[in-house]
């Protein structure tokens, strides 16, 4: 009775893991993050006649822990572009929290153009900005 009740638990459990018996494990993605180290911090274009600055941490998720290395390798074309990106930015957009949205998918897309170009395959999964502090 116990055997039965363990069996039909764990068929449960399966079916809401979206298993089957016949069907094969999917295997699990194992995400990979690399932060950029220091933060960033950039000016952005200010009407004020105070300059106004940007400081963001940055986290890329990767697919693979093996794409950590290339991750590292590209640093610096990939912070570049990151602060570009945030330095082309009115005083307006860096502050307000959609367009901040809009500023954190530029991102991610560049980052990924500069890594086909670079690797032949864009190897970032998503663009996280896990500080984003501005003045």
């Amino acid at each position: 009775m116990k055997a039965l009740v363990t069996a039909i638990v764990l068929m449960m459990t399966l079916m809401a893991a979206g298993v089957r018996a016949n069907d094969e494990p999917q295997p699990v993605a194992d995400y990979a993050y690399y932060g950029f180290e220091p933060e960033i911090v950039t000016n952005y274009i200010s009407g004020r006649k105070k300059l106004g600055f940007v400081r963001v941490s940055v986290e890329l998720m990767v697919e693979s822990p093996d794409d950590l290395l290339l991750m590292e390798q590209h640093d610096p074309l990939l912070r570049a572009a990151i602060v570009e990106i945030l330095g082309n930015q009115q005083e307006e957009q860096i502050k307000s929290k959609t367009r901040r949205e809009d500023i954190r998918r530029e991102c991610f897309e560049t980052i990924n153009k500069l890594l086909v170009q670079e690797t032949g395959k864009a190897r970032v999964v998503n663009l996280l900005f896990t500080r984003y502090l501005f003045d």
